[in-house]
């Protein structure tokens, strides 16, 4: 049976059985996971190994690019900015940055980049992904551009774009960039160690993106423009030294969910205090329900998230398997974060979703 370290509830056993049925069957190489309640961990788990090899275990500190899992850390931002009285989520973008609205895009709202709902979900022909790595040059490619769509009329996943957008808002808002703001604002104050554009000197805690082992999955309707990122980019110093906002933040399960946790807590998480109840509650404001045109699946979009069916509870997970889940009225965020990618095509894989319902399991034994 697979070495899992760290801490867990008893009540929790079932989420150290699920990680390590998960290793033991293959599908993980190394992986963490975790569970916060009212903001303490009741679970902290990690094993298995950081590289494709099986040489190198994987640590306490170990972290890995999480992919869109990302998107929940620059939503949470733009949360707090909103609470703060900063950031008008119904204002146009153009409000904020001017620049924007070129091309008829001067109808596009900060919530239609949040709800994926903008029109901007890829970039013109000839973009590269060394291109992402110029914020300037990307952002301003963004501003340039028409909508595909009449904002707001339809979704159509913005996989990298959305971080690129909401990313510039803030920095025009704040002066400072996303990641930045990140770390200074939120992961801090927090103590996560989450980063949007990773320091060379974390370069030996990141565990490398492994590549699916299987072709992907059933193809998707359609695919956005822009350029075709490759798994192995993330294991590059170009990739982790740029702020790719929707897709490049590095970390692990104990540090996304003690950030998450602040929605799940209503703002405050262990005395810090990063926003009012009711700005975390603007997470769930539904803003889309409908088949999203790239992922083929119908999706109920909120503020940043996506929303769990009826309940008061969001999500939302990484290309290759990585995932968050917040229930706000259980005061409960699930974090899964892997080094070996499932690429399954669609909403991904269900390891991470069989954490989450080991978690609720425990929950439940609890009562």
């Amino acid at each position: 049976m697979a070495d899992i370290q760290g801490t867990c509830e008893a009540r929790f056993h079932e989420v150290r059985e699920m990680l390590a049925a998960s290793l033991d069957g293959g599908d993980d190489v190394g992986a963490s996971a975790a569970v916060y309640v009212d903001g303490e961990p009741v679970v902290d788990l990690w094993g298995g190994y950081a590289d494709a090899g099986r040489t190198v275990p994987w640590q306490r500190d170990t972290i890995t690019n999480v992919w869109s899992t990302t998107k929940t850390m620059t939503a949470l931002c733009a949360l707090i900015l909103a609470d703060r009285g900063e950031l008008d989520l119904t204002a146009p973008v153009a409000a904020y940055w001017p620049e924007f609205a070129a091309a008829g895009k001067e109808r596009v709202q900060v919530r239609h980049v949040l709800s994926h709902t903008a029109g901007l979900p890829g970039f013109d022909a000839g973009t590269t992904v060394e291109d992402l790595y110029d914020w300037e040059k990307t952002t301003a490619r963004l501003a340039a551009q028409p909508p595909l769509w009449e904002p707001g009329t339809e979704s159509g996943y913005h996989a990298v774009t959305q971080g690129y957008l909401i990313g510039e808002v803030v920095r025009r808002i704040t002066g400072r960039t996303l990641g930045t703001f990140l770390a200074e604002e939120v992961a801090g104050p927090l103590g996560a160690d989450f980063h949007i554009g990773l320091p060379p000197e974390d370069d030996h805690r990141v565990a490398p993106v492994i590549p699916p082992a299987d072709p992907p999955g059933a193809a998707r309707p359609d695919t956005p423009p822009g350029p075709e990122i490759r798994a192995a980019d993330a294991n590059t110093a170009a990739w982790r030294r740029a702020e790719i906002p929707a897709v490049n933040g590095h970390g692990n399960a104990r540090s996304v969910a003690a950030i998450q946790s602040v929605l799940a807590c209503a703002g405050t998480v262990n005395g810090v205090r990063l926003s009012s109840p009711s700005g975390c509650e603007r997470a769930l404001e539904a803003q889309h329900y409908g088949v999203d045109r790239y992922l083929g699946a119908r999706m109920r979009y909120g503020m940043g998230y996506g929303i769990y069916g009826g309940q008061r509870a969001c999500f939302w997970g990484g290309w290759g398997g990585s995932l968050v889940f917040i229930d706000f009225d259980a005061r409960m965020t699930v974090a899964y974060v892997m080094n070996h990618m499932v690429d399954q095509g669609g909403l991904g894989d269900e390891r991470g979703l069989g954490i989450v319902l080991a978690a609720y399991g425990g929950l439940a034994a609890a009562n």
